[in-house]
């Protein structure tokens, strides 16, 4: 209780805070609706529980809340400026757990296409993300991970000041790695009280959550785990030198990716605090069942020990090169030369005689151990992971990630359940986000269209209530155009 309470108020606090403000005038260019009091008449109402969708609502925003939702014949509170949405539906503002303000913009490869020592860097992209979330409909998100975390922390600072546009951000603190790592701009922390202290000083900064990362030791991790806890606070990890059942013993509160690309459980002869080279990781699923013995049993463990999954299926697609290319929509925001290296990556991978299916294969078989997961009732949360070869961008990614849950099995309602209130519910926020109810705040996002009939519509973003002002998605994103990779 003590972990959910401190988060929970922490984010309290920012949404009080941004609501106490007044918009400045470059939040302010971008707001279409910042009456006190609005009714969002003949709207159907996706409410984010899983609950089928009700038609034909009329939805009162007052003063930044949710007043009331009621039959759409009711007449609205005298005052109120009323919005029309016949034909829309809204859904609650989406809950980004593996969200970044950094992004891989060009990748360094070498005359064999492989990527030479010191490792691979990534981009903050401070300006152009936020922007980019909220529009896509991201009302709240965690940055799960940062290179940079001053700049992560000023940029939430601003946002909840009402100084720049953009979402309510949980920051994680640098990213726990151990040494020898790939990422040349992540600390090295092989001893446990470097940890400790680690998690005290961003702790006291103002980090609100913290990532471990795949060469951490399980001793480093289990400290940094411990210390976190002690202060209130969550520990996920994209892990590797530690399996998902050390973490989980450890007391860690989230895998992120689900195991098929990260868990190093069944890999043969594996060495203790050692990441396996190569794709000995997905080699060790390509012939495992997800129905198995000992994958049942390893579901079985997480949801015992309440351990959540974040589904990142989008990052892992931009990998399969027969699945289809950006839209031109996503291609435009990409700096030219994020684009080129994109699509080389994409290319190389292409020439690879039975990469394509090897990658499709591993991608089905992640999305039937989210399905068992969540079947076997453990909690997965949603994010798409702007990094990787560059094709996942802020909010679109979002978006495409919705669309994949409902590939891997899930029902539309439980697609964005699982995008909104879940992601509400690990952070400890539930009572305030993450659904459509009386007395939450008015996050919400209005789609043309009906998600539970045709997934694809939730790209059809026509307006993004955060805190009961009306964002336009149209502005925000040609605010950045061309800008993805750019700092």
């Amino acid at each position: 209780m003590r972990l959910q309470s401190k988060l929970a108020g922490v984010a309290l606090v920012f949404s009080a805070a941004a609501m106490a403000q007044t918009p400045s005038a470059e939040v302010r260019k971008f707001i279409q609706y910042d009456q006190p009091l609005i009714a969002l008449t003949h709207v159907r109402v996706i409410d984010g529980t899983g609950a089928p969708a009700q038609e034909d609502r009329t939805i009162v925003l007052r003063n930044g809340r949710i007043a009331s939702i009621s039959d759409a014949h009711s007449v609205p509170p005298k005052g109120a400026h009323v919005i029309d949405l016949s034909g829309r539906s809204v859904i609650p503002g989406l809950v980004g757990m593996h969200n970044h303000l950094m992004y891989v913009e060009s990748i360094n490869r070498d005359e064999d296409g492989k990527t030479p020592p010191p490792g691979v860097f990534v981009t903050e992209i401070a300006f152009s993300a936020p922007r980019m979330y909220l529009a896509a409909g991201v009302t709240t998100m965690r940055t799960t991970g940062s290179v940079e975390p001053y700049t992560d922390l000023n940029i939430r600072r601003q946002i909840d000041e009402f100084k720049i546009p953009g979402p309510h951000i949980d920051v994680t603190g640098p990213y726990l790695e151990g040494k020898d790592s790939f990422f040349p701009q992540m600390a090295m922390l092989t001893e446990s009280e470097h940890a400790r202290k680690t998690v005290d000083f961003w702790a006291g900064e103002g980090a609100t959550s913290f990532k471990a990362y795949m060469k951490i030791s399980g001793a480093v991790l289990g400290a940094a785990i411990d210390q976190a806890h002690k202060h209130g606070l969550k520990v996920t990890g994209h892990l590797c030198a530690v399996d998902y059942r050390q973490a989980a013993a450890l007391g860690i509160d989230n895998l992120e990716h689900g195991p098929v690309f990260t868990d190093t459980g069944f890999v043969a002869d594996r060495k203790p605090d050692e990441c396996p080279a190569g794709g000995a990781v997905a080699a060790s699923w390509e012939k495992r069942e997800i129905d198995s013995p000992e994958v049942r049993s390893l579901i079985a463990e997480l949801v015992a020990r309440k351990v959540a999954i974040t589904s990142t299926l989008p990052v892992f697609e931009a990998f399969v090169p027969t699945r289809p290319l950006l839209s031109r929509k996503q291609m435009a925001m990409m700096s030219p030369e994020a684009l080129r290296s994109h699509l080389e990556a994409r290319a190389l991978t292409a020439a690879v005689p039975g990469y394509a299916a090897r990658q499709e294969a591993l991608l089905k078989k992640e999305m039937a151990f989210e399905l068992a997961f969540v079947r076997a009732g453990g909690l997965l949360i949603a994010g798409p992971d702007p990094t990787g070869n560059g094709g996942t961008l802020p909010g679109f990614g979002d978006q495409r990630e919705v669309q994949l849950l409902v590939e891997a099995g899930f029902t539309p309602v439980e697609a964005i359940r699982i995008a909104t209130l879940n992601g509400a519910q690990y952070l400890g926020r539930q009572d305030s986000i993450g659904s459509i109810a009386p007395g939450k705040h008015a996050d919400l996002v209005v789609l043309k269209g009906d998600p539970t009939r045709r997934i694809a519509d939730v790209e059809n973003v026509e307006i993004v209530f955060k805190d009961g002002y009306g964002y336009d998605p149209v502005k925000l994103n040609a605010s950045v155009r061309g800008m993805v990779g750019i700092r």
